[in-house]
């Protein structure tokens, strides 16, 4: 019986195991690596679900929106939080470069591994994707915020949780920040299927935890 954070605890979910073949490579040794990485001790929102919720949704949606390379943007999902450190401001370059290094590996051509590295990059804002790979990346990132009530505030507990370390007068004023920042967007999210999913969930959420953090 392998314990929580024991040696079987790599070993790739099927969905990620199923979507790394077909994607990917046939060769999971790297995603076994991946997992490993998701069940870092200090994460408790950037987990091996998160990976499984933005793969699976952008396998999902990319059979609904036309994107110009799946394959690509399913390695943005998969690497997009390789790297992370909460205290860190350059989790997505690290993320990118690691993306880098396994697909090479991996023997990808050049620049199908810079279309991922720059996708990966660009989830530090996620905004004004210049096409519609990096769109449907961002959108399958932030789906959450357009989950059920109940989910996001799971969600949120799970984020304040990785920021521990961080007061609470720090995070009230971070957090409504970026919170404000993504309200004040003409749309959160930037392709159709996902405003016509998730934008006015997203939007009444953002506004009660803003309303939480004024109080």
């Amino acid at each position: 019986m392998s314990t929580p954070n024991g040696p079987d605890d790599a070993t790739p979910r099927s969905t990620l195991d199923d979507a790394w073949r077909q994607h990917i490579s046939t060769d999971t040794t790297l995603l076994a690596r991946l997992i490993g990485r998701h069940r870092e001790k200090h994460r408790r929102y950037h987990t091996v679900v998160h990976l499984e919720s933005v793969v699976g949704t952008v396998i999902e949606v990319g059979a609904i929106e036309h994107v110009d390379d799946l394959g690509s943007v399913v390695a943005g999902a998969f690497y997009h939080d390789a790297v992370y450190e909460p205290a860190s401001p350059a989790n997505e370059r690290a993320s990118a470069r690691l993306a880098r290094r396994d697909l090479a590996t991996l023997k990808w051509v050049n620049d199908r591994i810079d279309h991922v590295a720059q996708m990966i990059e660009a989830t530090v804002e996620h905004r004004a994707p210049p096409d519609q790979d990096h769109a449907l990346l961002f959108d399958a990132d932030l789906m959450i915020l357009g989950a059920e009530p109940a989910d996001y505030a799971s969600y949120v507990d799970a984020v304040r949780a990785e920021y521990r370390h961080v007061d609470d007068d720090a995070w009230r004023t971070g957090r409504a920040g970026i919170l404000e920042a993504f309200v004040e967007r003409e749309a959160i999210y930037a392709t159709s299927t996902g405003r016509d999913r998730w934008e006015r969930t997203a939007r009444a959420n953002l506004t009660a935890e803003l309303a939480t953090l004024s109080d």
